[in-house]
C-alpha cells in the first residue's frame, strides 16, 4: 500500500499545476496500482481538453511589426466588417502609443479561425516596459517570437524569450518583414537559433516552427520559396503547434489576476485566466494573494465579459482556460487571486524583475507655481503616484524624510517618462530630479545596474562611437559587419547611458540606431562625469526679450524664445562651457538723447532649441530639477538665489579641497 503522500508528491511533480479535483480523488483511489497507472486515469477522467481555444502573447523588440501583425490577424479572420474603416496599429489606443509610434501597455484581443478561439495579447517591445511582458506570460501557453529580417533578435528579444523559455512555453518563430531589401534570411535564422541555444532552450523549443511573415502585407509562408498569399500558414502553425489546455472544469473556480482596467461606469475591472473551475456572472467569491495569504477579502462577480476582437462581450458563464473581463471587486489588484469560498487557494503569480532607475517627484515650489495645473498639492501628487502602483507592477514609490517628496522607482528613463507624460496630460503640476541608478550593497561591496547595449552604425562612426563608450566604462563584446554597417555590443553601467542619446545621434549623424537591456548587477566601475557641458540660468524675473536674447545667445544655445516668462534661477539655455553661466535675457535697449530704441538694425535670433521631455530628463544636472505642467516644461536649479547658489558651489569646493 502506498501513502497518500507518495502519491501526492508523484503527482506534484508530474504537474506542479495539478488541479484540485485530481488530488482530491487521489485520496480516494486505490493505492495498491502503480502511481503513473493512477494519475493517467484520473487525469483522463477529470481533466477537459480546450481544443477549442489557444491563448498566445506576441513579443519581440521595439519596433519589429507586433502591432502591425495583429492588425493583419484581426483582418485576416474577418474580425471587422468589410466596408469597415479601421486604423493603423488598432491595438495601440492610448495617445501617447499612437504618437511615438510604440506599444507601452499589454493588450488583449482574439480571433477566430476554423472553430478556435485564440486569445492575442500584444506585447511592450521597450525594454523599460518589460515588467507589462511578465506579467502576462501566466496568461497563455503559448508564444510569437516576432524578429526582425533585416535586425535579428535584439537585447529585448533575449529578455522576453529567456521568460518564455522559463515558463516552459511553446515557442512559435515568426521572421516578420522578410520584403525588406536588407533582408539577412538564412543569418537570422541562424542567429535565432544561437540564442536559444544560450538561453538553454529545451530540446522541444529548439525544434520550433519558423514563419516567414510580412506583417504589413498579411501573408505568411513556410518556405520561401513559395511565397505567401495570406496568414493561414500562421493561423495553422498556432493550431498545430501550441498544445490545447488541459483544465480542470469541475473543480473550484480559480482566477488569476494578470491586469487591471478601469471603467466609469462599473469601476475596477480585473483581466485574467481562469486556472480551474466555471465562473459565473454574480457569483460570490473570495480574493487572496500568494505573497499576502492572510488576505482573504470577499466580494461578488458582478459582470463577466469575454474578449472578442476589439470588444468586452457580456456572458453568464465562462470556462478554465479562458481569459475573462470581470469587475465588482473594487479592491483586485494584479497577482490577486479569485477563488471560489468553499477552497481558498491562491495561485503563484510571476516574480517581476526589480527596478533599476529612481526619481523624485516634488511639488512645484517655483515661483510659477499654481499657474497651469488642476492639481497641484502633496495629497494629490501622493494619491496619483500610489494609485499607478495599482496598474504597472513595475513601478516602486516610496515615502521620503520631506512630507511634500516621494521616491520613485522603474525600469529606466522611458518608464519613468511616460508616467510623468500620463501625468502631465491629465493636469497635474510637480518637479522631478534627475535620474539615478539603484546601487545594491552585496557582502559589504557596492553593486550597479549594468545594461546590454547594442548600436547599428555606418562604418566611418564606429570611431567616434568607441571613444564615448571608453569613457563611460563600457566593455565591448561583439562586434560584427552587416553591409556597409557595424554592430557592436557593450556592457555597460546604466548610469552610463543617461544622456548620451542625444551625443550618439550626433556621432553618428541621425543614422545610428541604439538598444539597451538589462543585464546583470555588477561591481562597481568608479565615477563617471555625467555631463561635460553647463548651464544658461536666468538672472531675474520676468518676460524674455530680442535684446536681451541676442546677447544671451552668443554664450551658448538658447531654449527659449522672445515672450517666454523667466524667473531667477531657471535654465533658459546649454553653455557649451563646463560651468554656469548667469544671464539676463530681461534686458531691454532703453531709450537714450541722441537715438530711439529702436533706431538699430534688426536683430536676428538664432531658433531656439526645443526640449522633449526625454531630453529634458538627460539635459538636467544634479543640482538641477524639472518643472513640469500641463503647460510648460521647465528647467530650473535647486537653489533660485544666484547668491546663494555660488555659495553652496564654493562650500563643495571648498569640502572637495
Amino acid at each position: 500500500m502506498r501513502s497518500r503522500t507518495y502519491l501526492a508528491r508523484y503527482v506534484t511533480r508530474q504537474d506542479p499545476s495539478a488541479p484540485f479535483a485530481l488530488l482530491t480523488v487521489l485520496m480516494m483511489t486505490e493505492k495498491t496500482r502503480p502511481p503513473t497507472t493512477i494519475y493517467l486515469t484520473i487525469k483522463r477522467r477529470y481533466f477537459m481538453i480546450r481544443n477549442d481555444l489557444r491563448n498566445v502573447a506576441i513579443i519581440a523588440h521595439v519596433d519589429h511589426g507586433k502591432t502591425t501583425l495583429v492588425d493583419a490577424m484581426l483582418k485576416q479572420s474577418h474580425t471587422f466588417r468589410d466596408n469597415q474603416a479601421v486604423d493603423e496599429r488598432v491595438m495601440d489606443s492610448n495617445a501617447i502609443e499612437r504618437e511615438r509610434g510604440i506599444t507601452i501597455l499589454a493588450k488583449n484581443t482574439s480571433v477566430h479561425y476554423n472553430g478556435v478561439k485564440i486569445n492575442i495579447v500584444d506585447t511592450p517591445g521597450h525594454a523599460d516596459f518589460s515588467g507589462e511582458v511578465e506579467r502576462v506570460m501566466m496568461m497563455v501557453n503559448g508564444v510569437l517570437v516576432l524578429v526582425d529580417a533585416a535586425e535579428g533578435p535584439m537585447p529585448q528579444t533575449r529578455f522576453v524569450v529567456q521568460k518564455a523559455l522559463e515558463m516552459g512555453h511553446r515557442l512559435i518563430i515568426v521572421v516578420n518583414k522578410i520584403d525588406r531589401p536588407d533582408a539577412r534570411l538564412s543569418e537570422v535564422q541562424d542567429e535565432i537559433l544561437e540564442l536559444l541555444l544560450e538561453l538553454n532552450a529545451s530540446d522541444d523549443q529548439l525544434m520550433s516552427p519558423v514563419v516567414w511573415c510580412s506583417g504589413r502585407d498579411g501573408t505568411a509562408t513556410l518556405d520561401l520559396n513559395t511565397p505567401g498569399k495570406d496568414l493561414t500558414p500562421l493561423f495553422e502553425t498556432i493550431l498545430n503547434h501550441i498544445q490545447p489546455m488541459e483544465v480542470d472544469e469541475n473543480g473550484p473556480a480559480q482566477i488569476l489576476c494578470s491586469s487591471i482596467d478601469y471603467n466609469d461606469y462599473v469601476g475596477r475591472i480585473g483581466i485574467g485566466r481562469i486556472e480551474r473551475g466555471t465562473v459565473r456572472a454574480g457569483q460570490s467569491v473570495v480574493v487572496t494573494n500568494y505573497n499576502n495569504q492572510s488576505l482573504k477579502q470577499p466580494g461578488k462577480i458582478v459582470n463577466l465579459y469575454q474578449i472578442e476582437g476589439l470588444n468586452r462581450v457580456n456572458c453568464e458563464t465562462a470556462a478554465a482556460g479562458d481569459i475573462v473581463c470581470f469587475s465588482g471587486l473594487d479592491k483586485i489588484n494584479i497577482g490577486d487571486t479569485v477563488c471560489s469560498p468553499e477552497n481558498v487557494e491562491p495561485h503563484k503569480f510571476v516574480k517581476i524583475t526589480e527596478p533599476t532607475v529612481e526619481m523624485t517627484f516634488s511639488v512645484n515650489d517655483s515661483p510659477f507655481a499654481g499657474k497651469e495645473g488642476k492639481w497641484v498639492t502633496t495629497r494629490h501628487l501622493r494619491d496619483r503616484l500610489f494609485r499607478e502602483l495599482l496598474r504597472d507592477v513595475s513601478l516602486r514609490v516610496e515615502e521620503t524624510d520631506s512630507a511634500d517628496s516621494y521616491r520613485v522607482c522603474g525600469r529606466g528613463e522611458m518608464h519613468l517618462s511616460i508616467l510623468i507624460e500620463n501625468m502631465r496630460r491629465e493636469g497635474y503640476e510637480f518637479q522631478v530630479s534627475t535620474p539615478r541608478v539603484m546601487y545594491k550593497y552585496i557582502d559589504g561591496q557596492k553593486y550597479e545596474p549594468v545594461e546590454r547595449l547594442i548600436v547599428d552604425i555606418p562604418d566611418e562612426a564606429s570611431g567616434a562611437v568607441f571613444q564615448s563608450m571608453g569613457n563611460r566604462k563600457g566593455e565591448l563584446l561583439h562586434m560584427s559587419a552587416i553591409g556597409s554597417r557595424t554592430r557592436l555590443e557593450f556592457l555597460i553601467p546604466a548610469r552610463g547611458l543617461f544622456g548620451y542619446k542625444s551625443e550618439f545621434l550626433t556621432s553618428t549623424k541621425g543614422e545610428g540606431v541604439m538598444n539597451s537591456v538589462f543585464f546583470e548587477y555588477q561591481p562597481y566601475k568608479g565615477d563617471l562625469n555625467r555631463r561635460s557641458t553647463g548651464s544658461l540660468v536666468a538672472f531675474e524675473t520676468g518676460e524674455a526679450v530680442t535684446y536681451g536674447l541676442f546677447n544671451a545667445q552668443g554664450r551658448g544655445t538658447l531654449f527659449i524664445g522672445p515672450g517666454t516668462p523667466v524667473y531667477e534661477g531657471m535654465v533658459i539655455g546649454e553653455s557649451p562651457k563646463n560651468e554656469d553661466i548667469n544671464v539676463n535675457v530681461c534686458k531691454t535697449k532703453h531709450l537714450t538723447n541722441t537715438r530711439s530704441s529702436n533706431s538699430d538694425d534688426a536683430l536676428r535670433l538664432i531658433t531656439p532649441k526645443k526640449m522633449s521631455l526625454e531630453e529634458c530628463l538627460e539635459f538636467i544636472g544634479d543640482d538641477e530639477l524639472l518643472e513640469v505642467t500641463p503647460k510648460n516644461i521647465r528647467i530650473r536649479k535647486r537653489i533660485l538665489d544666484s547668491e546663494l547658489r555660488a555659495k553652496a558651489a564654493a562650500k563643495i569646493r571648498k569640502g572637495l579641497a
